[in-house]
């Protein structure tokens, strides 16, 4: 019997969003024009936005939290999506992971973020996972302080952690946390690649990973997003990278040519928040490998499920069944 369904495991947190209506200067005041409390990180946002897709597959979330008001809402909200979360653990050592978000006139994003719990997350939390689901996604590496610490044998507990996922005959996917400057991204991500079957990351990680140029301009650099691409599926990487930003996608795949698919523009003043646009992004691309779909069309539902949660201020209320997107891809 074919295996069906999806893990993501990794940062659970709670996002206090915040619009305001400029970002100020340092000591000033700035208004908060709205506020509202959403769920946030890469399991969550990817979990709840497949559950509003209405696609049927199991999903499953992995994870620690406090025992605390946000750690009830996180519990609530897989409750209410109908999430499996036999295995997010709660901890008296530490509060739920948060992060307060300044989303400014242009929709750009703005995190202070408190890591919390989701430093505590380990191996053992991990342990005897339900083995008829069929990918196991990890979020976000370089936040995620336990399974970023080095291994002897696989070179981070993260990579090991991938592999014992693989051994148990899931298909892997990975996601990153975007940093500037991070020096780690080489010595964490690297080990991790062989044990992967998705890697899906956007411009900036792949700049980071890379050191190539990622934009030209306003434009995106193409030929360098391609080869970034190019060296992390030959990094070990076995069955698809792709990597986004706002205009488009590049995917790579195993045996395949890879290319770009651009995604459908929309005007500064449509976008009313751009948090979990990337975790949005990656449920539908996880949704479109799951069900064998071919890269291109994978790379379409991607950014039309990008699309939609960029219509929102949290990361997932934009988030539409898979009937009204697969009729938005058809017009």
């Amino acid at each position: 019997m074919e295996r069906q369904g999806i893990v993501a495991a990794g940062n659970m947190l709670v996002d206090h969003v915040h619009q305001i209506a400029q970002w100020p200067e340092r000591g000033w005041l700035a208004e908060i024009i709205h506020s509202e409390r959403s769920t946030g990180g890469a399991p969550l946002n990817v979990l709840l936005t497949l559950a509003k897709m209405h696609t049927g597959l199991p999903l499953q979330a992995v994870g620690l939290i406090g025992e605390d008001s946000d750690g009830d809402y996180i519990l609530a909200m897989l409750d209410q999506y109908h999430v499996n979360r036999q295995r997010v653990q709660r901890t008296a050592s530490a509060p739920t992971s948060m992060s307060q978000v300044m989303t400014d006139a242009d929709g750009q994003r703005t995190f202070f973020h408190a890591p919390a719990a989701n430093r505590l997350l380990d191996l053992p939390a991990f342990d005897r996972l339900d083995g008829t689901m069929k990918i196991f996604h990890l979020g976000y590496l370089l936040l995620l302080d336990s399974l970023d610490q080095p291994d002897e044998k696989f070179g981070t507990r993260s990579a090991r952690l991938l592999a014992q996922m693989r051994e148990q005959g899931y298909e892997t996917s990975l996601d990153l946390v975007s940093r500037k400057g991070d020096p780690r991204y080489r010595p964490l991500v690297l080990p991790a690649l062989r044990y992967l079957d998705y890697l899906v990351i956007n411009e900036l990680e792949a700049g980071e990973f890379s050191g190539l140029a990622m934009r030209d301009g306003d434009a995106p650099h193409i030929p360098h997003i391609q080869a970034a691409a190019s060296q992390l599926l030959a990094a070990g990487v076995h069955k698809r990278v792709v990597i986004h930003c706002p205009e488009g996608a590049w995917g790579e795949a195993a045996g395949e040519t890879g290319g770009w698919v651009a995604s459908q523009p929309l005007a500064r003043e449509e976008i009313v928040g751009s948090v979990g646009a990337g975790d949005a992004f990656c449920a539908g691309f996880l949704y479109a490998c799951h069900e064998r779909w071919p890269l291109a069309k994978s790379l379409r539902l991607a950014h039309a499920c990008a699309r939609a949660s960029l219509l929102a201020a949290n990361a997932i209320d934009g988030a539409k069944t898979l009937d009204a997107l697969l009729a938005e891809l058809a017009e």
